[in-house]
């Protein structure tokens, strides 16, 4: 089977009305050029200061994404939110989360994020995302025209059991929208994307922000990745639209040839 895709890489600010429109735009040209699948990346609604962050939130379904759903509907398309702030219990810290909307326009499945980005990293980027965001705590799939998409949002990158894990659960295809740091973008990013795809036999779509903030710019170079771990597409350093044609079938056909999942043996991975 074959699902056309789109990646939208983003320069989001924080206007949350003009990131809006200005990724609603590029979702429509995406889907009226034929992506069956358009894809965004972390944070597309806002970049900016924490209160900010807080202030954007709103409930799913809601205003972030009712222009998205409108889009499904006319275009006959899947959009993959990547992630937007979703109201919590928390007035403080609202979830980090993942969107998909159906070409009903109807929400078919949402992932918060699981892991924050709690780091220092020496002369580059330092956050703490749990002083702003509630983490989940569900891996979550979602069938789309017939694959298995597990859902993931850009730190969670560094966590091969959640990867492994979606893989275990059908998914044969790995979402990981994200706003990752040019700093540490340079070395790991793709790295990390290719391992992911290698270890589990899965196609990854990778939508990224790019530039940014001063103090924190994103890495870019959003990527789709086929299951054995070669990238087909990749945006150039810019704001854009990358596409592709992916094989789900590949997955089996790959899975079939280096079968990870089927030799493994849990068993002995017990220490002690």
């Amino acid at each position: 089977m074959e699902l056309a895709v789109a990646l939208v890489q983003l320069d989001a600010t924080d206007d949350v009305a003009a990131n809006i429109a200005r990724a609603a735009a590029r979702t429509d040209r995406a889907a009226a050029d034929g992506a069956r699948l358009v894809a965004l990346p972390e944070y597309l609604h806002y970049r900016g200061g924490d209160d900010g962050f807080r202030a954007s939130a709103a409930d799913i379904p809601g205003a972030l994404t009712a222009p998205f759903a409108a889009i499904a509907r006319e275009r006959d398309a899947w959009i993959l939110l990547g992630s937007i702030a979703e109201r919590s219990a928390d007035p403080e810290r609202p979830y980090n989360t993942s969107v998909v909307i159906a070409p009903t326009g109807e929400v078919a499945a949402t992932y918060r994020k699981i892991h924050l980005f709690d780091v220092d990293v020496e002369r580059g980027p330092a956050d703490t995302e749990s002083a702003r965001v509630t983490a989940g705590a569900a891996a979550t799939c979602v069938d789309i025209d017939g694959a298995r998409v597990g859902l993931s949002v850009c730190y969670d990158l560094r966590f091969p059991e959640l990867y492994r894990t979606l893989a275990l659960a059908g998914a044969q295809v790995l979402t990981v929208p994200a706003n990752f740091m040019e700093r540490t973008g340079r070395d790991h990013w793709e790295v990390l994307l290719r391992a992911r795809a290698i270890e589990n036999g899965a196609w990854v779509l990778a939508p990224s922000q790019i530039f940014g903030p001063p103090r924190h710019p994103a890495f870019g170079r959003s990527m789709i990745i086929d299951p054995w771990g070669t990238v087909v597409a990749q945006a150039p350093d810019g704001v854009g639209v990358v596409a592709a044609r992916i094989e789900t079938d590949r997955v089996a056909a790959v899975r079939r040839q280096i079968p990870v999942l089927a030799n493994r043996r849990p068993k002995a991975y017990r220490l002690g």
